[in-house]
């Protein structure tokens, strides 16, 4: 999970700096596939009750705000 946040994390900044729009908008496209991935880490660790019902959904419903976020910050760069 740590390794998918930090994916995200780097692939924003990656873009952010002297890329073209198309290719910041790629960079975005793999921080939310890497979101995707925290999301996934997060049902496997509420699976093996790592998380409790209600840490996870706190920890869900940031990730899907944040994932609606940067989807539409994506398709607002033309």
């Amino acid at each position: 999970m740590r390794r998918a946040v930090d994916s995200l994390a780097l692939n924003n900044s990656e873009g952010s700096i002297l890329q073209s729009k198309l290719e910041f908008q790629k960079f975005l496209g793999y921080s939310i596939r890497s979101l995707a991935e925290v999301v996934t880490c997060l049902y496997k660790a509420k699976n093996r009750f790592y998380l409790k019902e209600d840490e996870f959904e706190f920890y869900y419903k940031f990730a899907y705000d944040l994932m609606n976020s940067l989807i539409a910050f994506r398709k607002s760069i033309q």
